[in-house]
């Protein structure tokens, strides 16, 4: 092993940012041991288990209770999502439970039940001893703003204020809100919020001050301005809106965002340690599972090569066949057909799936309609790549099996297909475990802002294997397109044919977001508003799917082959997205 990291400088240093991250990510979010850090679980009404981080500071004990705080994350994302709120307030000596919603992380399905899980949050928060129950305070964002308001509709004597971020009263179930309720109300939202229209019926994020419904909300008939204290904290009539100039992800994930939320909470309640708003550390962290992140993809990308010089898998090493796929001028016609499917059929394909009920064996609507969207984009794909091949010059040209990496030399090999699989297998499954060592060590996973790296439990293990097929089925597909179609030269580095392939990968969907995002930074709305939800999920294709290509890239040249590549892209992908979506099914 040591002789393998001395000849493989890439998988060294994938392990060091891997161990690294994962360090900094603790020393962070513990204040250096200060801040005792408690993976938890505890039951709803109903008897459904949940999960939550609970932050506990030095010196919090039954004989010295804390002011605590209920943070909850938004739709389709994680406990670790508020990791900035719970790590700055913690400093501020706030006891804090970051849960995550039913059906979202560790949480028991299906997802918006029970209040999303927020009366059995505040409940279990009000229960432990080393909390204040005279200061309780309520943090949501987005989703998460519904669930504590949800808390804070079964046990109205239970908090002491709220603070929600992109998020509203009036939606969902949550009931309107008035001057009376929620008590000592705060409001973080964006500038360009792309839920303003769903959240304070207003067309742009800014606009929501001139809505009746946040007027009514706020007790008068007039504009509201932005960081003017309304009615009174001692009466609990207080209200407040924060407009940093964000958009709705951006709010737990930058400075201005968080500081709303922190401000508002210290000036309603008696912070043991208070600190400036504008004071956080919080970025540290994110820059340290950022790393982990980044030796995670380091090491998909260099372990399968370093492990093709075992005996085992050598045979599996060989260089690509020479090229048929498209060249010159139809080349660049090709390229952007290739990008322009994935981004033309996001919204279309995905609108459809939402239409199919979720089953035991599909039970999450959002991965639902990314296999629809893969499987489709799949199916054009080959549609189109077998006009070419027997119409268009590709047959032609000289391409067969061989060419486009489907065989090895001049048959087919159930053998190498097999070795092909346990490779991928053992590499994604080597990663796993440096995930769960990280873990247990650090109390940390692997990840930046939405894209996220996480261990599955046990029913998310089982949807996870009921969507490995299709995920690899399109990564199959994917490869063909990019190693068999479209490499148009026999010979070129690898970083000159990752960096072609990841933008053909991810083009599509990167001009969909700066047309959606283009038009929101300047007129205030995006370009096609009913798709807030998706617009964002995009955030994480445009990275997953270059990400995709440079990892297909990298083992069709070591092995001229399609299938290691797409076998790894199916399992961590399948993996990353089933861990990090909100399970719906009622199992």
């Amino acid at each position: 092993m040591l002789e393998i990291l001395r000849q493989h400088k890439a998988l060294l240093l994938s392990l060091i940012l891997i161990f690294c991250g994962g360090l900094l990510a603790w020393l962070v979010q513990t204040g250096a041991g200060q801040v005792e850090l408690r993976d938890t679980r505890f039951t709803s009404a109903s008897g459904a288990t949940l999960s939550a981080l609970l932050y506990v500071p030095e010196g919090v004990n039954a004989d010295n209770p804390a002011p605590g705080v209920l943070a909850v994350h938004g739709y389709i994302n994680s406990r670790e999502t508020q990791s900035a709120y719970a790590i700055e307030l913690a400093r501020r000596g706030y006891v804090v439970l970051a849960m995550d919603q039913r059906g979202h992380g560790y949480s028991d399905p299906p997802a918006f039940a029970e209040g999303f899980g927020g009366p059995a949050g505040l409940s279990y928060l009000r229960s432990l001893d080393i909390v204040d129950k005279q200061q309780v305070i309520l943090a949501g964002h987005s989703m998460g703003g519904w669930t504590v308001l949800s808390a804070a509709v079964a046990m109205p004597d239970a908090y002491t204020s709220v603070v929600v971020s992109g998020s509203s009263t009036g939606t969902f179930g949550v009931p309107a809100g008035d001057a009376s309720f929620p008590r000592n109300f705060g409001l973080v939202f964006g500038q360009y919020d792309e839920f303003s229209p769903s959240m304070w019926s207003s067309a742009t994020g800014a606009g929501i001050v001139d809505t009746e419904k946040l007027q009514t909300q706020f007790g008068v008939s007039e504009s509201v301005q932005p960081e003017r204290l309304y009615g009174s904290i001692a009466d609990g009539t207080a209200r407040q809106l924060y407009q940093p100039a964000q958009t709705h992800p951006a709010n737990h994930i930058t400075r201005s965002g968080v500081a709303g939320a922190l401000d508002w909470i210290q000036r309603t309640s008696t912070a043991p340690n208070p600190i400036p708003a504008d004071q956080q550390i919080w970025p540290w962290k994110e820059f340290g599972t950022f790393l982990s992140l980044l030796g995670g993809i380091m090491f998909l990308v260099s372990a399968g090569p370093a492990l093709l010089k075992l005996p085992l898998f050598r045979e599996l090493a060989a260089a690509p066949a020479p090229s048929a796929g498209i060249r010159d001028r139809g080349w660049y016609l090709a390229a952007l057909i290739v990008m322009a499917i994935p981004a033309l059929s996001y919204f279309s394909f995905q609108a459809w799936a939402a239409t199919i009920p979720t089953t035991a064996l599909f039970a999450q609507n959002l991965t639902n309609g990314f296999m629809v969207w893969a499987l489709g984009n799949a199916l054009i794909s080959l549609v189109l790549f077998s006009l070419w091949h027997f119409a268009l010059g590709g047959r032609a040209g000289g391409g067969n099996g061989h060419n486009y990496g489907l065989r090895s030399g001049g048959e087919f090999s159930a053998r190498q297909l097999a070795l092909g699989l346990l490779l991928a297998l053992t590499v994604v499954f080597s990663l796993y475990l440096l995930l769960a060592i990280v873990h247990g060590l650090f109390t940390a996973d692997f990840r930046y802002w939405v894209i996220a790296v996480k261990l599955m439990n046990g029913l998310q293990f089982r949807l996870f294997l009921g969507y490995l097929l299709p995920f690899t089925a399109f990564f199959l597909v994917f490869a063909l397109i990019l190693h068999g179609q479209m490499r148009s030269k026999d010979t070129q580095s690898f970083a000159r044919a990752a960096t072609i392939n990841a933008l053909l990968a991810g083009g599509g969907i990167l001009a969909l977001l700066l047309y959606q995002y283009g038009a929101l930074f300047i007129t205030g709305s995006l370009a096609i508003p009913a798709q807030a939800l998706l617009t964002i999920v995009a955030l994480q294709f445009v990275v997953l799917l270059p990400i995709a290509a440079i990892i297909s890239t990298r083992y069709f040249m070591a092995t001229g082959q399609l299938y290691v590549g797409a076998f790894i892209n199916g399992l961590f992908v399948t993996w990353l997205i089933v861990a990090g979506q909100a399970t719906h099914y009622a199992f």
